[in-house]
C-alpha cells in the first residue's frame, strides 16, 4: 500500500460539489473543525443542509458561565460548548426528535426560587414534567436516569437558576459513566439525531492559562476572553494548559486515539473563527494534535475571525497565522513544512490586510470570496462560508 497525492483545479464556488452535497447530505464530505464557544454554531446549523458527516473537535476548558458551576460542583471538564454544538447539529425535522431537542435547550428561570427549581427538576426526574412526558420511551427513561444521577450528586449549594437542562443531563451522564465524556456525548448524539460528529478534543479536566508580554500570568478561560471580565491589556506571550484555577500548574494532555482516527478520515480541516486562543489554539495544545494534522494530506483552511477579538488586540493576520503555525509545530516538529499544516487562508473579498505578501511567502493561498452579506455583517454569512469549504473538498 502506498500513499499518493492528487491535485485538482478548483472553481470557487464549485457549483457541482455544492449541488451534489445539497442533493444528498448523508453522503456529504467530512469537514473537520477545530473550535469552541458559540462562534461556529450558526455555521453548524447551516452545514446540515450540505453534509451529515462534519466532525467537530470542541474545547472542554471553559471556566465561566453555567459550565463553571458544574465544574466546581463535580470537578469535571466544561460541557457547555459541547452541548451547544450538539444542539446546533441536531436533526430539528419531524424525522428527528424535536421533543428531546426542546428539553435539551430548555433553561430554568433565572428569577425563580431554588426550592421551586428543585421541585421542577424533581418533576422531570419523575417523568411528570410536560417536557419530559412528551418524550417517547425508552429515551424518556434514559434522560430521567441521567437527571436522577445529577440530582443525587448535586451539592445543596448548587445554583439551578438559569441552568441548561442539557448541561444537567450531560453532567449526570458524565458521573454515571465513570467520569468519561465520550459515552454520554455518544448517547446524546443519538437522542437528538446529531447530523455530524461532536467530540471533546480531550477528556482531561484542565484549564487554560496565559503568560502575557508584561509578565503577568492569567489562569482561567473566563479571564482571557474579554467577555466576562476586562479585556487583556498586554499580548499573550505563552498559552498553556493548567491543572487548576488557583495558580500556575502547567499540565500535559494527550490527544485520544479515537480522535486521531477521526482526523485521518477528514476531507478538509478548518481552523475555525472564534476566540483565537481560547477556542482555536486551545484545541491544538494536547500532545498529538499537530502530528495528526501533519499526517493527513487534505486541504487545511484558516478562517480568521472578523470583528473584535479581545484576545488578539494588536495582532495582524500574519501574526495570527504565524502563532497558529508555531503551536502546531510544537507537536508536529519545528521543521514541519507549512503545507503539511496549513494551505489556505479564507477571507472576505473586502479584506485588505497589508500582510498578504508575507502570507504568500509562506506558500499559503489567500482566497478572497464574498463571505459577508448585508444581513450577516459583521459576521460571516453561514451559507457562503459553508459553500466555500464544500468547494475545497
Amino acid at each position: 500500500m502506498s500513499d499518493i497525492t492528487i491535485t485538482r483545479a478548483v472553481r470557487m464556488p464549485d457549483l457541482f460539489r455544492i449541488e451534489r452535497s445539497l442533493s444528498n447530505p448523508k453522503l456529504g464530505p467530512r469537514l473537520l473543525f477545530f473550535s469552541g464557544g458559540s462562534a461556529l454554531n450558526g455555521v453548524s446549523q447551516t452545514l446540515k443542509r450540505y453534509t451529515h458527516n462534519s466532525i467537530h473537535l470542541v474545547t472542554p476548558f471553559d471556566s465561566g458561565g453555567s459550565s463553571q458551576g458544574l465544574r466546581v460542583a463535580f470537578d469535571m471538564p466544561a460541557i457547555g460548548d459541547l452541548r451547544s454544538r450538539l444542539m446546533a447539529l441536531a436533526d430539528e425535522t419531524v424525522l428527528g426528535h424535536p421533543e428531546v431537542f426542546r428539553l435539551f435547550t430548555h433553561r430554568f428561570s433565572k428569577s425563580a426560587g431554588q426550592a421551586n427549581l428543585a421541585d421542577e427538576l424533581d418533576s422531570m426526574i419523575a417523568g411528570a414534567h410536560i417536557l419530559v412526558s412528551a418524550i417517547e420511551q425508552p429515551m424518556r427513561t434514559l434522560i430521567q436516569n441521567q437527571l436522577g444521577v445529577f440530582r443525587a450528586a448535586c451539592p445543596p449549594s448548587f445554583d439551578l437558576r438559569g441552568a441548561s437542562i442539557g448541561n444537567l443531563i450531560l453532567a449526570g451522564g458524565y458521573l454515571n459513566q465513570s467520569q468519561e465524556l465520550e459515552p454520554i456525548i455518544f448517547l446524546v448524539s443519538k437522542l437528538v439525531g446529531v447530523q455530524g460528529i461532536v467530540r471533546a478534543v480531550t477528556d482531561d479536566n484542565l484549564h487554560l492559562g496565559a503568560e502575557l508580554a508584561n509578565g503577568r500570568t492569567i489562569i482561567g478561560q473566563h479571564l482571557l476572553t474579554g467577555k466576562e471580565h476586562a479585556p487583556l491589556t498586554s499580548p499573550v506571550k505563552e498559552f498553556f494548559l493548567n491543572a487548576g484555577l488557583a495558580d500556575k500548574q502547567p499540565a500535559f494532555s494527550t490527544f485520544p486515539e479515537r480522535n486521531r482516527s477521526l482526523m485521518q478520515s477528514a476531507d478538509l480541516m478548518c481552523y475555525s473563527p472564534g476566540s483565537f486562543y481560547t477556542s482555536l489554539v486551545a484545541n491544538l495544545l494536547p500532545k498529538g494534535v499537530g502530528q495528526a494534522i501533519s499526517k493527513r494530506t487534505v486541504p487545511k483552511v484558516f478562517v480568521p475571525s472578523i470583528g473584535s477579538d479581545p484576545e488578539t488586540a494588536g495582532m495582524g493576520l500574519s501574526d495570527k497565522v504565524n502563532t497558529l503555525l508555531s503551536y502546531l509545530r510544537r507537536d508536529a516538529g519545528a521543521d514541519c513544512p507549512v503545507d503539511r499544516l496549513l494551505n489556505f487562508v479564507l477571507v472576505d473579498h473586502n479584506a485588505e490586510p497589508d500582510d498578504f505578501p508575507e502570507l504568500r511567502e509562506l506558500g499559503l493561498t489567500i482566497l478572497k470570496l464574498d463571505l459577508v452579506t448585508d444581513q450577516s455583517a459583521p459576521y460571516y454569512d453561514p451559507v457562503s462560508l459553508c459553500e466555500a469549504l464544500i468547494s475545497l473538498t
